[in-house]
């Protein structure tokens, strides 16, 4: 993305109020009133969004500003938007009954796929199989874990959906995380996998045993040639000739996949919608935001990985871990004066001193799995094992049952190894 000459005129401070609206309607609007939400959420998107870029263009007369998120959000749909239509053409049956060594391997899988494809993509891809696999015994904490593995931590390491994917739209080279990651993402993964394991095979020893009932099938799998033609041209291809090019590879997949395919995973466009209205509202309202954390940085009182870690984290449990990521983001870089513009300078900067900004990326990608509301693949994966008559973990259980005993321990120990520095 071409660099922009912003000026830089600093926003009032309450043209940030739009952003935290928006964030607390996103947090409390589908719990407290789910109906209404459902209705009118992209009203509420859209207005909040067209104040904040009203007051950049008539006010601030900073229309390059507004231009530069619109492209970014353009980019961004594209790709999520994607890996969504194609991977909604493979349908997997996976083999049932399943064992605890099974299901380790599965959800093991299930989070290097969620590098490859996102983990939007990921959770709607395998919610369904691993419903099938464990029917007979499945638990809420079988919901509970995929959402740990497939939907947040599992998708630390590539930048093909949120909220890594908004570090690469802005400098960050995409294997920048990988290599820098890769020590911290092994070690979470493999310590929430063991967990897993021991409390799946305590379910399965007080479960009733049955026959095999399924074996292992894919349906659509030219569709993972499409998966990885758009993966290369993210990588590949400059922006600009990306865009188009990935939405063909997508519009490709959808016209060659059977009807039949799409229908058994119950294929529908509302995610994606749900979601693309939540990002133009937050990719519209959190341009001041960016602003006051570039220029306010030192303010905040990070100065150190570990509190970036779990500054990021708590935050993206409590709101979406997309925005917050952006925010810490632009913080990192105001804290080595730079910003968002930078786009050069970003990629010559983490490449030498990218400390903070793994620690951003990790708090991110982790916390989200705190709660429900912490990413937007785990009310998907909520609402699709619901919708199955599946056993899921209540909003307040959820958290104090699974998240906060299993995930806070093991979080908190891999940031004294490390980002105790």
């Amino acid at each position: 993305m071409s660099t922009l000459n912003f000026i830089a005129t600093e926003p009032n401070r309450l043209a940030m109020v739009p952003f935290a609206v928006l964030l607390l309607a996103i947090t409390l609007g589908p719990w407290i009133a789910q109906h209404h939400w459902e209705r009118h959420y992209h009203k509420l998107c859209l207005a909040l969004a067209g104040s904040v870029c009203l007051y950049y263009f008539l006010v601030l007369k900073q229309p390059a500003r507004i231009i530069h998120a619109g492209m970014e959000y353009v980019t961004f749909m594209v790709v999520v938007g994607s890996f969504f239509v194609v991977a909604g053409g493979i349908h997997l049956r996976a083999k049932a009954p399943s064992s605890p060594l099974r299901n380790t391997l599965f959800l093991l899988a299930g989070a290097v796929l969620g590098n490859l494809i996102g983990t939007i993509a990921a959770s709607l891809l395998l919610i369904r199989p691993w419903i099938a696999m464990n029917r007979g015994r499945i638990a809420p904490m079988h919901i509970a874990f995929f959402i740990f593995v497939v939907s947040n931590v599992g998708g630390a390491l590539l930048p093909v959906g949120p909220p890594l994917l908004l570090g690469y739209l802005n400098g960050v080279p995409f294997f920048w995380t990988l290599q820098h990651c890769w020590r911290p993402w092994s070690t979470t993964v493999f310590l929430i996998l063991l967990v897993f394991f021991v409390v799946d095979l305590m379910n399965f020893r007080a479960s009733r045993k049955t026959a095999d009932l399924s074996s292992w099938r894919c349906d659509g799998a030219h569709n993972f040639i499409f998966l990885f033609v758009i993966l290369a041209a993210i990588i590949a291809v400059p922006a600009g000739w990306r865009e188009p090019l990935v939405v063909l590879t997508a519009l490709g997949s959808y016209l060659g996949t059977p009807k039949r395919i799409r229908e058994s995973n119950n294929f529908s466009f509302l995610p994606l919608k749900e979601v693309a209205w939540l990002f133009l509202g937050i990719f519209g309202t959190v341009i001041p935001v960016l602003a006051f954390m570039e220029q306010s940085a030192g303010e905040l009182g990070l100065r150190s990985e570990f509190d970036f870690y779990w500054a990021t984290g708590l935050l993206s449990a409590l709101l979406d871990n997309a925005p917050t990521y952006l925010a810490f983001f632009a913080a990192v870089l105001g804290l080595h004066g730079l910003d968002l513009k930078d786009i050069a300078r970003i990629a010559a900067f983490v490449t030498s001193d990218g400390r903070e900004l793994a620690a951003v990326s990790l708090g991110a990608a982790f916390f989200g799995a705190l709660t429900y509301i912490g990413n937007a693949p785990n009310l998907l994966v909520k609402s699709i094992a619901e919708h199955g008559r599946i056993p899921t973990p209540s909003f307040i259980g959820y958290i104090c049952k699974f998240a906060l005993p299993i995930l806070i321990p093991i979080f908190g120990l891999v940031s004294v190894l490390f980002f105790s520095r």
